[in-house]
C-alpha cells in the first residue's frame, strides 16, 4: 500500500495545514446546516480526498451526523477499511 494511504488521516482534527476548511465543515455538521453539495479544489496533496472522505464518514455515522464520528458503529469500520458502499474513491 502506498504511504500516502497508509498514512491518511481518519478524523478531521488529524487533518493539516487546512484549519478554515475543517472549521467550515464541522459547523456544518454540528449545526445542521448543511449544503445539498461541496466541491472540493485545490493542489495536488493538499488533501481535497481525505478531507472529502471524512466529511462523508460523519455523514454516515450511525450515531448521527456530528464532526467526530464514532469510529466504533459498522459505517465508521466500512469507511476507514474503504469497502463502504457509499464511500467511492475515483480518479
Amino acid at each position: 500500500m502506498v504511504l500516502a494511504l497508509k498514512c491518511r488521516p481518519k478524523k478531521f482534527s488529524d487533518v493539516v495545514g487546512q484549519q478554515a476548511i475543517i472549521q467550515t465543515l464541522k459547523n456544518a455538521l454540528d449545526d445542521k446546516k448543511l449544503a445539498n453539495a461541496y466541491l472540493f479544489s485545490g493542489l495536488r496533496g493538499s488533501g481535497k480526498t481525505s478531507t472529502a472522505r471524512i466529511f462523508a464518514k460523519a455523514l454516515q455515522c450511525e450515531k448521527g451526523e456530528s464532526s467526530e464520528p464514532c469510529e466504533e458503529c459498522e459505517n465508521c469500520i466500512m469507511a476507514n477499511e474503504n469497502r463502504h458502499i457509499d464511500i467511492i474513491e475515483m480518479d
